[in-house]
């Protein structure tokens, strides 16, 4: 899996701010942030090496510097104190929005999915205390019914089933019981997966493995870092 040049570009962009928006917020020119910027690099004031970035600006290609937190307040400062604060209250509001799940990677949007259903799940379990017996299965129930099955997690990450189905394997996460992908123990008993019996048409007992939220979580991330690891272009 690639991460496209503008997925990067965008996400540097939230965790940075730019020359261009410090000109705009102290009133100074681009120009002269720029050359007060260079002027911290050549003093050695700065917490990380510059790199110009280009954009576009009236059918022309001009370059910007993108700082950190620190080395764009540090700018601010110098050029204009009384925009510091405006800086901190910039730099808070784009930290809210770093801490949000991307939701168009697969493995981040099911650990999402399982931390939200993790709490709601913990919610529920302290109603449940202090609920009637009969109310608590329900709610049990109900809380069990939202763990993932294979070919849901699948969906979700957005994976081929025999991919993932090698990869769960080869990791010895599961094994073939019978024909069936069965947890191993430990995975079972560190709380990864829920095991389902039942009789089907033909009165066959069977078993069937879920995932649950915390199993979901852990094992996205597994699943993020063996992509990660693969050479570029190799198929998921």
């Amino acid at each position: 899996m690639m991460i496209s040049t503008e997925s990067l570009n965008a996400l540097h962009q939230s965790v940075t701010m730019s020359s261009r928006e410090i000109a705009e917020m102290t009133g100074n020119t681009h120009g002269e942030v720029k050359r007060l910027i260079k002027s911290l690099e050549t003093a050695q004031r700065l917490s990380q090496p510059l790199t110009a970035w280009d954009y576009e600006a009236e059918g022309t290609v001009r370059q910007e510097y993108r700082l950190n937190k620190r080395d764009s307040v540090l700018a601010v400062a110098r050029l204009s104190p009384a925009f510091t604060a405006e800086a901190l209250d910039r730099w808070q509001e784009r930290e809210k929005v770093a801490h949000l799940p991307d939701f168009t990677n697969p493995a981040e949007a099911a650990r999402a999915w399982a931390e939200q259903f993790e709490q709601r799940q913990k919610a529920e379990q302290q109603l449940a205390l202090f609920a009637p017996k009969a109310e608590f299965f329900d709610r049990y129930v109900t809380v069990e019914e939202e763990s993932l099955g294979f070919r849901q997690l699948c969906k979700m990450l957005k994976v081929k089933e025999p991919d993932f189905r090698q990869f769960l394997l080869e990791r010895n996460i599961m094994y073939r019981l019978n024909g069936t992908l069965t947890p191993h123990q430990q995975h079972l008993s560190a709380g990864r997966f829920t095991l389902r019996s039942g009789v089907g048409e033909n009165q066959h007992a069977f078993s069937q493995a879920r995932f649950t939220a915390k199993g979901v979580k852990w094992v996205a991330s597994l699943w993020a870092g063996h992509i990660a690891s693969q050479p570029k272009g190799a198929a998921a």
